[in-house]
């Protein structure tokens, strides 16, 4: 079977043979058509309505809120009308751990998903992601420019505009997400995502989640699924 775990901007595919999950390869969520399916059992999480739409008429079977309950997680206290497929399948990766947990996703958003000791999703945070800062930062100003990431966090104030950018972004998100952990300090916190490199870096007390955390909650989820 295939696992599809389709984000803003990329999206991941891997095999799996029900229990594990095989190497992932990443494609533009932009250029994802039904072809990619081929006829194969899929299991889907999509944040984007546009891209799962062109899956219509492969057979994919979409992770859905509703599912959560099967899957052990209690969505009781949220309002999970809104609530993100990848942070669901976050959520119930999280929710197969030791909990307290929290999952902070990397990617084109940064987002944090937070379960308690029993199991239940208690919410989190959405913010943008590094990538979207700058970009956000370049398209609403008359002459900043838009930069590539940062492997490594600036270590003084910048000296230029450039350097000005990348400390005030890479920085401000550290302090960011720092923040938002104040809130949960007993839970292990598995930091995943495109730019989880970065955030594992400068956070020493991160857990790497790997590439695959969020392919596992869905893998963990597929029972629910069909």
């Amino acid at each position: 079977m295939l696992l599809l775990n389709i984000g803003n901007t990329h999206t991941q595919i891997a095999e799996s043979d029900g229990s594990t999950i095989g190497v992932i390869r990443c494609v533009p969520t932009a250029s994802l058509t039904a072809a990619v399916i081929g006829g194969r059992t899929a299991a889907v999480a999509s944040v984007v309505p546009e891209a799962a739409a062109r899956l219509e008429g492969s057979g994919a079977f979409f992770l859905k809120r509703e599912m959560a309950a099967a899957c052990g997680l209690d969505l009781s206290l949220v309002d999970a009308s809104t609530l993100g497929m990848d942070r669901l399948a976050n959520a119930i990766e999280l929710r197969s751990r030791h909990l307290p947990a929290a999952a902070l996703d990397a990617g084109t958003a940064i987002t944090l998903e937070y379960v308690d000791a029993d199991g239940r999703f208690r919410g989190g945070a959405i913010a943008p992601g590094r990538r979207l800062m700058r970009r956000s930062l370049a398209a609403g100003t008359a002459q900043l420019p838009d930069l590539p990431l940062l492997d490594t966090m600036p270590g003084s104030p910048g000296t230029d505009t450039r350097s000005s950018i990348g400390f005030g972004i890479d920085r401000g998100v550290i302090g960011m997400v720092r923040s938002w952990l104040e809130t949960i300090p007993e839970a292990a916190v598995y930091a995943v995502g495109g730019d989880a490199a970065f955030f594992l870096k400068a956070m020493p007390d991160l857990i790497d989640g790997g590439d695959d955390f969020t392919l596992r909650g869905l893998l963990k989820a597929w029972p629910c699924c069909h």
